[in-house]
């Protein structure tokens, strides 16, 4: 069995995460074949791969989104009546010919430059102005449109192979790369969202100071409308939590097609992990990668704040410091401008090496889906700090049919006072950390295993196929 996979800004480039999730997920499904067709920014962010790939894992296929600069036409661009409604409706954002556009940029001859540039475009996005944003100025707004359909036009004419099965790991540009794909040859296609895509691109954009006004709008209702299109065309879409699967039918989602197939670990790998050495310490363990949405300016700052009061606290900050090279000089800074003592930053690190040496796990971030780190702390039965994100609470307090008991604290984000006492009081109470890193462990036991996660699917899969 062939599965085509479609996955962006993740695997195999990025540590973690997704790209763990996929890694992991590839290994186990040793009888199915895969191709990735994975999307990165540009040619320079391609082609430096973090994993060893699976022997099953037959191809890479590796495109851009912003690889091509505006040129001048090369080819003349004449749009026939209905590839101008096609087009207008994908423009318009109401009732988009979807097929349409799949049959547009599957046959076209022209280049994404070609198109862009072309008077026919201009006429669409002059159209739009018209009805939809007179009081724009109008140049402004005719290259906002052409950066806004720059990838995706690009995305659209990536060829695209036959296989039994399609699964995007995300709503957004791979997801609508396997929407074509299932155009093309009619094949199932299943979603597997680690996070909400459209409301994680809302939050960037809000928070954006590259574009202002209006054009937040634009861009935003833009991702909408690329998850709306997968959500329609998906024979399942798959969560990771329950909030996620609620989220995902208010923002467009057929209910009847939601799952929740929860992340996992494989929980008896971190029975054998190396023993903690009482010396005196406590150690505060964060597994992330230095970027800003880990908010790890937020940790140390708390960190800081516990520390005055608990002298023999230690903070190891466990993960790739070369994703953000700025980010992670800032965080250098904050320590030796503070004299923050007993901070370590490892690196890249096997987690297991480490993890067993810990007291207190913490995630302090401002966006996450279900994250694996939480989950290999329970595995090992540690206490753990996170935001309240994603799936964060339902891990560490538990859902509807969870008997077990906290698991850790959870914290608003980006509050400094909050993350400090949490770390205090749980330094403080060896036997809440006991207690709670006793029932982390029953709970990965009991719904959070990759055994049930690969069993999954590997059913629909089959089923599917």
């Amino acid at each position: 069995m062939k599965i085509a996979m479609f996955a962006e800004g993740s695997y195999p480039y990025v540590a973690g995460g997704v790209s763990g999730w996929i890694q992991m997920l590839t290994e186990e499904l040793k009888e199915k074949d895969f191709v990735i067709y994975t999307l990165v920014p540009t040619r320079e962010d391609g082609g430096k791969f973090k994993y060893q790939l699976p022997s099953n894992v037959c191809e890479i296929r590796e495109s851009y989104l912003n690889g091509t600069e505006y040129v001048e036409k090369k080819k003349k661009v004449r749009l026939k009546d209905k590839e101008k409604e096609s087009l207008w409706s994908l423009l318009l954002g109401e009732n988009i010919d979807w097929r349409g556009v799949f049959r547009f940029f599957d046959e076209t001859e022209y280049s994404v430059n070609d198109l862009l540039m072309s008077k026919d475009f201009m006429e669409l996005t002059r159209q739009l102005y018209i009805e939809k944003y007179p009081n724009c100025v109008f140049t402004d707004f005719l290259w906002s449109i052409r950066s806004l359909y720059l990838p995706l036009f690009r995305v659209l004419m990536i060829p695209i192979e036959d296989a039994d099965c399609f699964h995007a790991i995300s709503t957004g540009y791979a997801g609508i790369m396997a929407c074509k794909a299932k155009y093309l040859y009619n094949k199932p296609l299943i979603l597997t969202e680690h996070g909400i895509y459209t409301r994680e691109r809302e939050e960037e954009i809000i928070k954006a100071d590259w574009t202002q006004g209006i054009y937040k709008n634009l861009w935003i209702n833009y991702f909408y409308m690329l998850s709306q299109c997968i959500y329609n065309e998906a024979d399942f879409v798959i969560s990771l939590f329950q909030t996620a699967r609620q989220i995902q039918t208010e923002i467009g989602c057929p209910k009847e097609k939601t799952r929740v197939i929860s992340n996992g670990v494989f929980a008896k790998e971190m029975e054998k992990l190396p023993a903690r050495e009482e010396d005196g310490k406590i150690n505060i363990g964060a597994i992330l990668r230095i970027v800003p949405i880990k908010d790890v300016k937020t940790m140390i700052n708390a960190y800081r704040m516990a520390k005055e009061e608990i002298p023999s606290l230690c903070l190891y900050l466990m993960g790739p410091t070369d994703e953000n090279e700025k980010y992670y000089k800032e965080c250098l800074d904050l320590v030796k401008g503070f004299q923050i003592s007993d901070v370590i930053f490892t690196g890249r690190i096997n987690v297991k090496d480490y993890l067993g040496k810990m007291d207190i796990i913490m995630l302090t971030s401002i966006s996450e889906g279900q994250p694996l780190c939480l989950l290999e702390a329970m595995a090992a039965g540690k206490p753990c700090i996170a935001t309240d994100v994603g799936g964060c609470k339902e891990l560490l307090y538990g859902g509807e049919q969870d008997y077990f008991g906290r698991s850790g604290i959870i914290i608003p984000t980006m509050n400094v006072d909050k993350a400090a006492e949490a770390m205090i009081l749980l330094a403080q109470n060896k036997t809440m950390r006991q207690k709670m890193g006793k029932s982390g462990k029953a709970r990965v036991s009991e719904f959070y295993r990759n055994e049930e996660v690969v069993r999954k699917y590997r059913n629909l899969y089959d089923l599917l196929a």
